[in-house]
């Protein structure tokens, strides 16, 4: 059967890790074109990745008849126009998270993508990764009973650009980074959450004031079913990278995430040691690349992907609702956040 032929939009930091996954670990699918306006980021990865069309102009790569999807890893603030031109020109699309800065926007996404009749996957990778697909598996199973509580951490081991930080640009912590959190608390739980309460700080890198985000918060969560959950999110980890989920059930507990990366421990006088993981590719590497094989075999097949578009916009509708709490200075019932 032939190769899915994909195209990336956007060659950032996503939208090269995707990229390459495509032009080099994907079976099914081949990396036909990319789009992005620098000719100096466009110039060096032609220089890495041999036969990839280059455009300038996300669109002009969409009007390629032979393009069977597309992967929208431009900056947030973008997705909603990417992804509605992507589903008028009726390529499949898989898109980074969150699917966009506001309810609104998303609304208008799913909408063209439902008039198209296209496929659309948001990137959630941790539902592809094994110890969190694992930990699912065991709450279907019963292993702990009913989960009555969860907190899911996300720790990043520095702060990433001013530029990007905004959260006109990117939404800022709580939406850039907590949004998978949202995904997987949803996911674990099997309700909805009903309220959030957000208390934050920046004291790691007070300079994030200057363009309105923060390097720390902690996000406190009660669901519809009654169950409670915490979310913490942060940017000054100087450690590593440290990724985490526990869900407490009446009958046990579930600890998803590791910090030690190499099978190798130090033992001195001085004491016990081992390394930590240095940052997502290392911790979800395979992850990305099993969320991208899932997209092009729901493509090839005509099926459903695991992330489905409620799926995202339910994330974004938590995430909204929590960064409304971070200003307000007030818990936020979730159902009363509307586009």
């Amino acid at each position: 059967m032939p190769k899915l032929r994909l195209g990336v939009l956007g060659l950032g930091r996503m939208g090269q890790v995707y990229a390459y996954h495509v032009a080099r670990q994907l079976d099914g699918a081949a990396l036909a074109a990319v789009a992005d306006p620098r000719q100096d980021v466009t110039a060096d990865f032609t220089s890495r990745v041999a036969g990839v069309q280059v455009f300038a102009d996300y669109r002009d790569l969409l009007a390629q008849p032979d393009i069977d999807g597309v992967i929208v890893a431009t900056p947030t603030s973008t997705h909603g126009e990417v992804v509605i031109a992507a589903a008028e020109a009726r390529k499949a699309i898989f898109c980074e998270k969150p699917t966009s800065l506001d309810l609104a926007t998303t609304d208008r996404m799913i909408a063209a993508v439902e008039r198209a009749g296209v496929l659309f996957q948001v990137g959630f990778m941790r539902r592809f990764d094994d110890g969190c697909a694992d930990a699912k598996r065991q709450l279907e199973a019963g292993v702990i009973g009913q989960p009555v509580a969860i907190r899911s951490i996300g720790r990043d081991a520095g702060r990433t650009s001013l530029e990007f930080a905004n959260p006109a640009v990117s939404g800022g912590l709580i939406l850039d980074m907590g949004i998978h959190d949202f995904d997987l608390i949803r996911w674990y739980m099997g309700s909805e959450v009903e309220r959030v309460y957000t208390e934050t700080a920046a004291l790691a890198y007070p300079e994030l004031q200057t363009v309105g985000d923060v390097d720390y918060a902690m996000i406190s969560l009660k669901f519809d079913n009654g169950a409670l959950g915490n979310v913490e999110v942060s940017r000054d980890a100087v450690y590593g990278y440290d990724i985490q989920c526990e869900i407490i059930g009446t009958q046990g507990t579930l600890k998803v995430g590791y910090l030690q990366y190499t099978p190798v421990v130090v033992v001195t006088k001085a004491g016990v040691t081992h390394d930590i993981v240095p940052h997502f590719p290392q911790r979800f590497g395979k992850a990305y690349v099993r969320q991208i094989e899932h997209f092009a075999d729901c493509l090839i097949h005509g099926t459903q992907p695991l992330v489905t578009p409620a799926d995202a916009r339910a994330a974004l509708q938590i995430g909204v609702a929590a960064t409304r709490s971070q200003h307000e200075g007030r818990p936020i019932t979730v159902r009363d956040v509307t586009p």
